[in-house]
């Protein structure tokens, strides 16, 4: 067996519905199986979802505040009065700050744009930024993906004589900001329609409403902002990724473009992977290290040259940030380790970087489904600040709000929170956290879950049906790839591959072995070892087109397998065996002769010769090696039996005398040799054993083999090595002799067991467990 990481929860589909969508619009089986799953079964959304039509963009001005903002900004324009972007550091706050400022500079505004350094200002807007920005005539403040929390900044604004407009999609506080004017589409008693619009979103919005018409210039870094931070590609955030996309695939700006050159990917090929894994981490680089101010400039640059250095700085810049997040885990690892994996990882040290310890949690939450706490300690403040990630089934936020005490400043949702706290109650905050996760975690929470949306065949999947999956695209929050299920394929080709051989590349096929079908584990590389040959292998994962050479072929990119049946590995003739092979195991050994073998002394040794095989207790051996070769069939069934539950057997079966390659003597040889000792009546093997084999070409013990077995039938008498004919014997067969009997059956063993093909063997074991299997279940 290889067990799964996760535990498969499996979606159903109506047969009728698919049916009837696949009918109805001419798309694959998959594809409607995916629509009906996804509850997108009504033509006319069908159509608004494939189409993603902008036309389908809501009114700017059914958002609260949007008319009174809009009319606010294009006084200060008028009048020449000086505007300020204000921004956030990430990449959701950089496309925003970049879009927004673009647009009020095309309408020809005197504006600025300000983005908070996150290591000496911390996040949102700041009174010292404000104060600054009155110093130097500001008249306007616009922020953007922020400010929804800036009760006092706001205040602090109206004190300067500012106005301030607060454009935010955050979830707002019971009190929100006294401003000039508040955009955020899930504060109360807002009428706008779509609420789940990301910072760069409102912002764009925003400039709709500014301009009277869809900025669809801007469609690249709504789309930029919208997919890296992660909102629901539903509604409006899927027209504006659907278009954006298009957008940075047909013409980019010259940043774009640099960065991208920097990540090595093609400018056709950018999706919606491009963006969440190339270009928002970059973006986010600038202001997790440093200043986000390089991001947004790369954003607006106009000047190739500007736009290489700018994006060599914030590559250079997602190098350090991965180093750091490297070293930072692993030293996180090390702390929860030593700890003993508790139920929940709480874990701090000063030095460690405030701007990656979110990815850092993260990290840990994947590696031991545990939730957890990085925090970085600052003596000089006695503090800690910190990023809290989680679990299904541990509300973060509503675990913390019950050490309010200990905690004076934090916030988040039940996955994520961020928190501030004194550095002297970190192992307060660790116990209680632990103390509530043995309370309210259920032992079917600590399970991985892995959603499986459409079963399939190796024979459904084509590149025609992944090119129609692909229409459903962009994937992301609120709609995820599809991920499929092959169930029981067969392990046509595994093999390792990647420059540390950590990656796994399979071939699978259907039973009749007429269709195949390429899949690459990433970061699986040490299961190669874990699978056999014709393994009957189930795997979830995603579809994907790989084009190679001009070879254009499907192909899964796996995220979990299993394999539901026992194993069997073929270790038959390897003389080294032991001395690379890591993992428990229980040696057994058939043979009272068979000494003790030179495998490592951790390795248990059970031996279930005839005296012992009926005492030997193999029930709780999930990992066997059969070693040596059985007297008989009937010996290897009656302990193979007893292995019925066994997960893994590897096939050794050394042997000291080879039957199999040692023929029997013919007849011929019979009775050459008989007519010999008729004519000499005596021979002495002691003086004549080497002549006698080199006069006739045979082997000593061919010799040895047929005076043994006429002593067992009584032709001759043997005494210390003298061969005497005996006078008239009983007619008797060759086969009624022990020895010939051993001889055929060794033989015929070792033909078996040693030298058959593996799938022979495997079928022969799995004869026998079978027959165990059925005898206990008619048993009970």
């Amino acid at each position: 067996m290889l067990h799964a990481n996760s535990e498969w929860i499996i979606s159903g589909t109506e047969a009728a519905a698919v049916d009837k969508l696949r009918k109805s619009t001419g798309l694959s089986a998959l594809a409607s199986k995916f629509l009906v799953q996804r509850k997108i079964t009504e033509e006319s959304e069908i159509n608004k979802f494939l189409r993603a039509d902008e036309k389908e963009l809501h009114d700017p001005l059914l958002m609260k505040d949007m008319e009174k903002a809009a009319v606010r900004i294009h006084k200060a324009i008028n009048q020449k009065e000086n505007i300020l972007v204000f921004g956030d550091y990430d990449a959701d706050g950089v496309t925003s700050t970049s879009l927004l400022y673009s647009v009020l500079t095309e309408m020809g505004a005197q504006a600025g744009f300000y983005v908070p350094n996150r290591f000496t200002e911390g996040y949102g807007p700041n009174e010292a930024a404000f104060r600054y920005a009155a110093e130097e005539g500001v008249h306007l403040i616009v922020t953007v993906d922020t400010g929804i929390s800036a009760v006092h900044e706001a205040e602090v604004a109206k004190e300067l004589g500012i106005d301030l407009i607060i454009t935010d999609h955050h979830e707002p506080p019971p009190q929100l900001p006294d401003a000039y004017a508040v955009i955020n589409p899930k504060q109360e008693n807002c009428s706008y329609p779509f609420k789940e619009l990301a910072g760069v979103g409102v912002a764009f919005k925003l400039s709709h409403a500014l301009t009277g018409k869809i900025p669809t210039g801007f469609y690249d870094l709504a789309a930029v902002g919208t997919i890296a931070d992660l909102v629901p590609l539903q509604g409006e955030n899927r027209i504006l990724a659907v278009h954006g996309l298009k957008a940075l695939r047909k013409d980019l700006r010259p940043g774009l473009k640099a960065l991208l050159e920097k990540a090595g990917a093609d400018q056709a090929d950018i999706d919606e992977e491009t963006v969440g894994f190339l270009i928002g981490p970059r973006l986010n680089a600038a202001g997790r290290l440093d200043s986000a101010d390089p991001a947004v400039a790369l954003l607006m640059s106009r000047d190739p040259e500007e736009a290489e250095e700018l994006a060599l700085m914030v590559d250079d810049l997602n190098k350090e940030r991965q180093s750091i997040v490297k070293e930072i885990t692993a030293e996180a690892e090390e702390l929860v380790e030593a700890q003993g994996i508790p139920p929940v990882l709480v874990v701090a040290k000063e030095g460690w970087n405030p701007g990656v310890i979110g990815i850092v949690a993260s990290r840990l939450v994947e590696k031991y489904y545990r939730p957890a706490i990085v925090l970085s300690l600052i003596p000089e403040e006695n503090k800690a600040k910190g990023s809290a990630r989680s679990i299904a089934g541990f509300d973060m936020f509503q675990s913390l709000s019950t050490m309010r005490e200990i905690l004076p400043h934090f916030g988040g949702h039940p996955m994520a929170a961020g928190l501030t706290m004194a550095d002297t109650d970190v192992e307060n905050l660790r116990d209680r956290l632990i103390s509530l996760a043995e309370r309210n975690i259920s032992e079917e929470d600590w399970k991985r879950k892995l959603y499986v949306d459409l079963p399939v065949k190796v024979e459904e999947i084509s590149v025609k049906t992944i090119q129609d999956l692909s229409q459903m695209a962009p994937f992301g929050i609120g709609n995820p790839a599809p991920k499929v299920m092959l169930e029981k394929t067969t392990v046509e080709q595994a093999k390792k591959i990647g420059a540390g051989q950590d990656h796994l590349k399979l071939t699978l096929t259907d039973e009749s072995h007429s269709n195949a079908l390429d899949a690459i584990a990433f970061r699986m590389g040490a299961k190669h070892d874990l699978i056999s040959p014709l393994a009957k292998l189930s795997a979830v994962g995603k579809l994907s087109i790989n084009e190679w050479n001009g070879n254009v072929k499907p192909q899964l990119i796996v995220e979990d397998m299993k394999v539901e049946e026992w194993q069997l590995f073929d270790f038959r003739g390897n003389k080294r065996y032991g001395s690379k092979e890591s993992g428990e195991r229980t040696i057994l050994i058939f043979q009272e002769s068979t000494g003790e073998p030179s495998l490592p002394s951790s390795w248990p040794v059970l031996r279930v010769d005839r005296e012992s095989m009926e005492s030997a207790d193999l029930t709780n051996v999930n990992h066997a090696v059969l070693y040596d070769v059985p007297d008989t069939m009937e010996h290897l069934e009656f302990v193979m039996k007893k292995l019925n539950s066994t997960e893994r057997i590897d096939a050794v079966f050394v042997h000291s005398e080879d039957y199999f390659f040692t023929s029997l003597p013919s007849r011929d040889q019979f009775k050459w040799f008989y007519g010999f000792m008729q004519k000499r009546k005596m021979f002495d093997m002691n003086k004549h054993l080497t002549d006698l084999a080199k006069h006739k070409g045979w082997s000593e013990n061919t010799v040895k083999f047929i005076c043994t077995v006429f002593f067992e039938l009584g032709f001759v008498k043997i005494n210390d090595g003298i061969v005497v004919l005996v006078e008239e014997p009983g007619k008797k067969e060759l086969t009624d002799s022990p020895a010939y009997q051993k001889h055929v059956q060794k033989s015929r063993i070792q033909q078996e067991l040693c030298y058959s093909t593996f799938r022979s063997l495997k079928k022969q074991l799995d004869a026998m467990r079978k027959t165990a299997e059925t005898a206990t279940i008619q048993s009970s």
